[in-house]
């Protein structure tokens, strides 16, 4: 690879999921040379995407939150569009990862970044800044970047150096993951949940459900998240339609009906990771928005460490506050009834109607 000049540096960013793609981005914008380096052979797609995302995008006109059992709404944000596009300057989309991973793909080949698909990396010298991939070759760069997701083995690589182990840690649920197309819905409400896009949640016991409309109202994103059975080695495999219906058979009759149009599901076992005494770059838009900002000011190698040094203090917290988050509106969904879950419906109803309501209940934005 070319060396850096006093104005660009050599960046390889290892993974083309969503957060490595974004950091690729990112960093061309601030005039880097940049090689994204990822394992599958190929991809299943203020950056100068919108136009071409917002055809493939649901804009959700309204949040609701329903009880399991009867679908009763229990909290609602209506013409969340309207205040998502009044407090942001921009729109709040659905996307069909598939489509948002090409399109962030497209913009990095445009930009110049060189995309190397079937490269897998075996090892990472961190000391050098070279890495060695499985067909032999090696690269070199003034910088590189990990975003090769929850299993990373850059992580891995870098903190076996230091004698640490961080696998991931399983949360204690599995997501049934199902998309289903609207031209084959037949029964009409189905179809007008899909075409009109809008946010539905389900909570009940120890399991929520999500769904969404994507690609313009012509698809339907279901997430169903229940207690984990699947072995402790396996995190993904092939659902069984009719334990997943079982699951659910007590749950809104809409909820079912649109389950009984799946044909074929996915388990995912959902993980997560304990927080690090340092941080570096982690797998999302943001991180890889602000990675190249920073680096859009670098001029040479030297004040990379500053730059990092930065990059952690505005992420760190945020990240972690994120899964803090995420836990905690876990428990919000899935209180078993009684009690406690009386008062937290009690406590979402006091908001049904308010302008602005004082609960930041079922969207945190």
């Amino acid at each position: 690879m070319p060396s850096a000049t006093s104005s660009s540096l050599d960046i390889i960013v290892i993974g083309a999921g969503l957060g490595g793609l974004a950091a690729a981005i990112s960093c061309a914008l601030g005039g880097h040379n940049v090689t994204v380096l990822e394992q599958a052979r190929e991809l299943a797609e203020q950056w100068g995407i919108d136009k071409v995302l917002e055809p493939l995008a649901a804009e959700p006109t309204f949040l609701a939150v329903h009880r399991y059992s009867d679908g009763k709404v229990l909290a609602l944000q209506q013409d969340f569009d309207k205040k998502i596009r009044a407090k942001y300057g921009a729109p709040f989309w659905d996307l069909h990862r598939v489509d948002l991973q090409k399109t962030l793909a497209q913009r990095a080949k445009d930009l110049g970044v060189k995309l190397r698909l079937n490269s897998k990396v075996i090892s990472v010298d961190f000391e050098q800044s070279t890495i060695h991939l499985d067909d032999g070759t090696t690269y070199e760069a003034d910088l590189l970047v990990g975003a090769d997701g929850l299993w990373s083995k850059c992580r891995a690589h870098f903190l076996k150096q230091s004698g640490k182990e961080d696998a991931p840690l399983p949360t204690g649920d599995l997501a049934y993951r199902i998309v289903l197309d609207l031209d084959d819905l037949q029964d009409p409400e189905l179809r007008q949940w899909v075409s009109k896009p809008a946010c539905h949640f389900w909570i009940g016991p120890r399991a929520h459900v999500v769904a969404y409309s994507v690609r313009g109202g012509k698809q339907y994103n279901i997430v169903l998240l229940v207690p984990d059975n699947l072995p402790p080695d396996v995190s993904r495999s092939s659902g069984d339609i009719s334990e997943m219906r079982e699951i659910f058979t007590k749950w809104d009759p809409i909820l079912n009906r649109f389950l009984d149009n799946v044909k074929t599901v996915d388990k995912w076992k959902l993980m997560h990771r304990p927080e690090l005494d340092s941080w570096g770059a982690n797998s999302s838009l943001e991180d890889g928005a602000v990675l190249g900002n920073l680096l859009a000011v670098v001029k040479s190698k030297e004040q990379l460490p500053e730059a990092l040094r930065l990059y952690e203090n505005l992420r760190k917290k945020r990240g972690e506050a994120i899964v803090r988050e995420t836990f905690a509106q876990r428990n919000d969904f899935h209180m078993m009834d009684g009690e406690e879950q009386r008062a937290r419906d009690e406590l979402f109803a006091g908001q049904l109607g308010k302008e602005e309501p004082e609960v930041k209940f079922p969207s945190r934005w």
